[in-house]
């Protein structure tokens, strides 16, 4: 399938690994070229260059803290005009909200709510004049299903939703579309960094303790990150014009719900 983006330019936040890097390299299979932006320049570089190798289309970097005026700004100018922006951060560390203190909540909301809200404000407008813009926000299945020890976490990606909400249906009459990709459990480093805990009250290895949540989910198994990657750059199609506003929950089906 054609999904009708060669020749795009697109902005992809933490994409060094895992969720990002997926999104990075399935858009770039669709011929957009990608800048890509981490914390850790030698892992940016080296996912730069196999998706160079891999697919030929130009890739370039920013290294740097995006959740930083300084991260961002050395994103945009490396992508003055991205016409898709993929919003991605690690998330906050799971705990109990007796032990965040204000700067905790701030360090979690610059992150996961602010970092995407400036990065859409920056090049939301040129989109719109342009007549094409493909907005996804990797946010978390526990937006819809909110996780008590991950409680920094739902409660700033839970404000970002209820921003996009109400901006997605001012931007989409210019064939702007803004999205949230919601994943539940893919095989990633910070899906091992939550199990710790859980490991630890149930005096099991990590190991047993991803084992034991593999089989709890309806799938059997965790998420591959490809398989993220694929949603993501469907939501970036030029015939997904008319999808804006959602939250596409990716879980294997562990939301109980009907809706």
């Amino acid at each position: 399938m054609d999904l009708g983006i060669a020749g795009r330019r697109a902005i992809v936040c933490a994409a060094s690994k895992g969720l990002g890097r997926a999104c990075a390299f399935a858009l770039a299979r669709e011929g957009v070229h990608v800048t890509l932006t981490a914390r850790n320049a030698d892992a940016l570089e080296a996912t730069a260059e196999e998706i160079r190798k891999a697919t030929g289309v130009t890739v370039t970097t920013a290294a740097g803290d995006i959740s930083t005026e300084e991260g961002r700004a050395a994103a945009l100018a490396a992508c003055p005009e991205p016409d898709i922006l993929i919003n991605n951060a690690g998330g906050p560390p799971p705990g109990d909200f007796h032990d965040w203190d204000r700067e905790d909540w701030i360090r979690a909301l610059d992150a996961n709510m602010l970092t995407p809200i400036f990065l859409i404000k920056a090049t939301v407008d040129g989109m719109m004049s342009r007549g094409f813009g493909r907005i996804v926000n990797i946010t978390s299945a526990a937006v819809k299903a909110p996780i008590p020890i991950l409680g920094l976490s739902n409660g700033a990606r839970t404000g970002l939703t209820g921003f996009v909400a109400g901006l997605s249906r001012q931007t989409v009459k210019h064939n702007v579309t803004v999205n949230n990709l919601l994943p539940g459990p893919f095989e990633t480093d910070r899906l091992r960094k939550t199990m710790e805990g859980g490991a630890k009250a149930g005096g099991r290895s990590i190991d047993e303790e991803m084992e034991l949540r593999r089989k709890s989910n309806p799938s059997g198994r965790f998420g591959d990150p490809e398989e993220f990657g694929a949603a993501c750059a469907f939501l970036c199609a030029a015939s997904s014009g008319f999808m804006t506003g959602q939250n596409i929950l990716l879980d294997g089906g562990a939301f109980p719900g009907t809706m």
